[in-house]
């Protein structure tokens, strides 16, 4: 009747679909929030140095998020987007170092390790 694995692959992708469309429009709602709270003073002397504004950093992470929640919503360039989006992941996990967020992103990082991972639907013909 149901195919789990079908099923299963696509709750997976819909619920980080979620988490990365939610925090992609937030950094577009509230950028100033992003910068003042998240960004480190490390990460700010960065961005600095590409010649962009802190402000233009999180929307440019916002716009990237939504992206991936958009790939990952709609079943296109899937594996795509979820190899960059492990990368920022990582990015993340190295240069914010909090501890709240580092279990959050191990957790959406093995989400999406498994999309990555996901085996190609077969054709039957």
């Amino acid at each position: 009747m149901f195919n789990s694995a079908k099923y299963s692959y696509l709750a997976l992708r819909l619920g980080l679909a979620a988490v990365f469309l939610w925090f992609g429009v937030d950094k577009m709602i509230h950028p100033s929030y992003w910068l003042n709270i998240w960004i480190t003073p490390r990460v700010t002397d960065l961005i600095s140095r590409t010649g962009l504004s802190g402000s233009q950093f999180i929307y440019l992470c916002g716009v990237f998020e939504a992206l991936v929640g958009v790939s990952l919503a709609a079943g296109i360039f899937s594996k795509f987007f979820s190899a960059l989006a492990i990368l920022f992941l990582v990015g993340v996990a190295i240069f914010v170092s909090s501890g709240d967020v580092i279990v959050r992103d191990v957790g959406l990082i093995g989400g999406l390790v498994a999309v990555f991972l996901w085996p190609a639907p077969r054709n039957r013909f």
